[in-house]
């Protein structure tokens, strides 16, 4: 899990916990405990087949890869408020995660480390909330999941996390939770006004800004006017289509002959953090806040007055 550099991956745990070496023991050793318990370092010869259902999974959790950073790290684009995760259960949904990931750890990073000239291990992240509805709270479980997931066992793989296209009812929450943040984690994100064009050019050129960053007012996360030779969200996609070709490869490899097997990989999901735990009630909390703001608002707006 190293990947040849060991001393960089005990910084990353030590970091993750405020140089604590005992509880970075600790977290490291669950965490080896959890990859081989889960056959992690498998998981990336276990495609979701048939290509239909990983299409329709590419379509409801919208994450892709859209380039790289001037300085050569990786551009992780999510379309956080057009996430549906509604076309397959949950197992897969963080099966693909997960293999994203590891596909990141053992082949993105890698490959730039080497174009670029320097150890490339951590990544930026532009989190895209156009779209975002109260209905998201139906997702706050398996949202929460996929965090503490990457918090334990992927810990400080991002530098910057972006937040672009947000709408009040991200405000609203964003207020609330700030508060509860470690404060390594709040220098850590940075809340862009409109698409974030204009700032993200500073440390990108245009040809790797995701989609929705590139033109003021565009508003979805799911299409673009190049379709998917822009949209690193979909399957057709040149990072999706070389994703996914490796995994059916490594499966081939494992099970020369065999056909591939259908099915989820089930893993096993950590207790979340206790910190964590409060942050995702908050904003579930808040969700609530908003949405009985809203009905009274629509019954307020219903009612006539004076017989009108």
């Amino acid at each position: 899990m190293h990947h040849g550099y060991p001393t960089e991956t005990l910084a990353r745990f030590l970091k993750a916990r405020d140089w604590n070496v005992q509880k970075a023991h600790k977290m490291l050793i669950d965490c080896l405990q959890w990859r081989i318990q889960n056959e992690i370092d498998n998981i990336l010869s276990k495609p979701i087949i048939p290509t239909d259902l990983y299409r329709a999974v590419r379509d409801s959790q919208l994450v892709g890869l859209s380039g790289y950073s001037k300085e050569g790290l990786p551009i992780i684009a999510f379309g956080v408020g057009l996430s549906t995760y509604d076309k397959a259960s949950v197992n897969y949904y963080v099966q693909s995660h997960i293999q994203m990931n590891e596909y990141r750890d053992r082949v993105v990073l890698p490959t730039a480390t080497e174009k670029y000239g320097w150890h490339i291990s951590i990544c930026l992240k532009v989190l895209d909330m156009t779209g975002l509805k109260l209905s998201a709270l139906n997702q706050i479980k398996l949202l929460t999941t996929i965090s503490t997931i990457d918090d334990l066992n992927y810990p400080e793989k991002t530098e910057t996390y972006y937040i672009v296209n947000a709408p009040y009812i991200f405000s609203a929450c964003w207020k609330a939770v700030k508060p509860l943040l470690q404060e390594r984690t709040k220098r850590k994100i940075q809340v862009l006004q409109g698409c974030g064009r204009d700032e993200l050019l500073k440390i990108m050129d245009y040809s790797s800004l995701p989609h929705f960053c590139r033109k003021e007012g565009s508003g979805s996360s799911r299409h673009s006017s190049n379709g998917a030779l822009d949209n690193c969200f979909s399957l057709d996609h040149t990072f999706h289509q070389q994703l996914y070709n490796y995994i059916k490869k490594q499966a081939t490899h494992i099970e020369t002959g065999l056909p591939i097997k259908q099915g989820s990989v089930h893993v096993d999901f950590p207790e979340p953090d206790p910190e964590d735990t409060k942050i995702a009630k908050t904003i579930e909390s808040e969700f609530h806040r908003l949405a009985d703001q809203n009905g009274l608002c629509n019954s307020l707006n219903g009612l006539k007055v004076n017989g009108d």
